[in-house]
């Protein structure tokens, strides 16, 4: 079957010849724009305890996480094969000597093939990439940034506390050490047009980003995009909205970027809008159905030229 665009799921399938699943770590990490050091409050759209899996234990360690979590997703999924996700909060906000702890609890495990640390690009000094570089010695390994998006005007909006220029600093800090770089991208942030979207995609795919994780905006309670919201400051994407923009910005990534993730979810308990976020299924089979109406695939407004260029 003709497939429309490149995903992670096929991706680890082919490189470890069995289906692998990711299983979300809490390393306990905090965040610089909650604590004071670069701001207070976070990013205005995120609340701290909407990243926290519910059946999380804080007493329990990296590698009983680990250990719970792989005997839950091999009965539930039959997964054979298991990346460690460092997933909650800026999981390299440490010190180094903290990190490499943190990190080999996570990769040891004989059932686990890689590890992915999520992280922010304002917080990955050479020394954490060093490490990460070693690291990847021994299991396949990739970087998570959250950019969420490729304008100043909007990260100075939202909250986030670092620039563009963090971001493409990083990625080429990590390229230069072969280390996989996946950015995050949140679609429908407040200000953001389909042209400043588009330009998103268009600035990842000139810096030769090796994945892509799409978002789209939702609004939690308790957060200052909720403020914004009820005074009418902002409107969420539509459902279709949304998975249209989704297929726009896959058009403009080439072919080769492994697609993580398609779009965001979250539990009712914390949600205030968009209502359709919180079934990530039908979500999927919205843009799943636009990709197959419009005929259209992952890179299919990449023209030669720009291919060329990016060689």
């Amino acid at each position: 079957m003709f497939k429309r665009y490149n995903s992670l799921s096929d991706f680890l399938k082919n490189k470890f010849g069995c289906k692998v699943f990711k299983v979300s770590l809490n390393a306990g990490l905090t965040c610089p724009n909650r604590d004071g050091t670069k701001g207070t409050g976070g990013c205005i759209y995120c609340a701290p305890e909407t990243l926290i899996p519910s059946n999380y234990n804080e007493n329990l360690g990296i590698k009983e996480q680990l250990h719970k979590g792989i005997e839950y997703i091999r009965k539930r999924h039959k997964a054979e094969k298991f990346i460690s996700y460092f997933q909650i909060n800026t999981n390299t906000y440490a010190s180094v000597s903290e990190l490499e702890k943190l990190y080999r609890e996570g990769i040891d495990h004989q059932y686990v093939v890689g590890m992915a640390v999520s992280t922010r690009p304002d917080c990955v000094d050479d020394e954490v990439l060093d490490l990460l570089k070693e690291l990847s010695k021994e299991k396949f390994l990739w970087l998570e940034l959250g950019l969420q998006s490729s304008h100043n005007k909007t990260l100075k909006l939202i909250n986030r506390c670092h620039t563009v220029e963090d971001f493409t600093g990083a990625v080429e800090r990590a390229k230069k050490r072969d280390i996989p770089v996946c950015a995050h991208v949140i679609l429908g942030l407040p200000g953001e047009k389909k042209e400043d979207i588009l330009n998103t995609a268009r600035f990842l795919a000139d810096l030769g980003i090796w994945g892509i994780k799409l978002h789209h905006t939702h609004i939690h309670k308790d957060t200052k995009l909720e403020e914004m919201y009820r005074k009418g400051e902002f409107r969420p994407l539509a459902l279709e909205e949304y998975a249209e923009l989704a297929v726009d910005f896959l058009q403009e990534m080439p072919k080769d970027v492994i697609i993580h993730r398609l779009c965001g979810d979250t539990s009712r308990r914390f949600l205030v809008a968009p209502d359709w976020s919180v079934n990530k299924f039908v979500i999927l089979e919205k843009i799943h159905r636009i990709f197959e109406e419009r005929n259209t695939y992952q890179g299919a407004k990449i023209k030669q030229n720009q291919i060329v260029a990016r060689v």
